[in-house]
């Protein structure tokens, strides 16, 4: 594992997220998902403080999640949970068309405004759990990164329904790059997180390339291969 180093600012994002994830959770009770993500962003235009750093801890993360790409130019890429479409812009330059979807239309509309100079961007509102089966066998790259664990409720019904939902929108071939938080191990987001990472190399149709713990994440690249006909 490779420490990044960490300033006051890098503190600053821990504590934005945290006091995020919290509101969130509150506003789920109440409203549910879907309006809970909404009002958030309402609430607070960068919740989890992607943005308020250019240099900062999740942008050098991103960075290292751009150098666990397979070295190729990609045809097509989704970018699941986009937010503010930060990473999807990430994606513009690997890729001749990004999609990014989340389920919040208000960070969709932020997304969008921050990705009107990039050509071939795009951002639309879509549950992951209910997108259009036409967009199945579409993409080479299905990006799913702090994305997975805020699925609510997690069961093993509904993660097992994640990864097969983003494994039949890969073409044959096609990559899948996954990234969570992970602390500790013992700590309940790194147990969260392993859950995840173990979902994904159990389905038979991906094949784990790598897998990989930074400092305070875990990155995976799975590759889609059907069973021959």
């Amino acid at each position: 594992m490779r420490v990044l180093n960490t300033s006051p600012r890098d503190l600053g994002f821990w504590i934005r997220s945290a006091r995020s994830d919290s509101v969130l959770s509150r506003l789920r009770d109440q409203h549910g998902s879907e309006k809970a993500f909404d009002l958030l962003y309402q609430l607070r235009r960068d919740p989890w403080g992607v943005e308020m750093c250019r240099r900062g801890y999740q942008s050098r993360k991103y960075d290292a999640l751009m150098r666990t790409l397979p070295e190729r130019r990609y045809r097509r890429a989704l970018d699941v949970g986009c937010g503010l479409g930060m990473l999807t812009r990430r994606l513009a330059a690997r890729a001749d068309e990004v999609l990014g979807v989340d389920l919040s239309r208000v960070a969709v509309q932020q997304a969008q405004a921050r990705s009107r100079g990039y050509a071939n961007v795009r951002h639309e509102q879509a549950d992951l759990l209910a997108l259009d089966p036409s967009l199945n066998g579409l993409f080479d790259l299905v990006l799913a990164a702090d994305t997975l664990y805020y699925i609510s409720p997690l069961t093993d019904d509904r993660l097992d329904r994640a990864v097969r939902r983003i494994t039949r929108l890969l073409r044959p071939g096609g990559i899948c790059l996954l990234a969570n938080h992970f602390f500790f191990r013992f700590d309940p987001d790194s147990r969260t997180t392993a859950r995840i990472h173990s979902a994904f190399r159990r389905h038979q149709p991906l094949a784990l390339l790598s897998e990989r713990r930074h400092a305070f994440f875990l990155a995976a690249v799975l590759e889609h291969r059907p069973p021959a006909a």
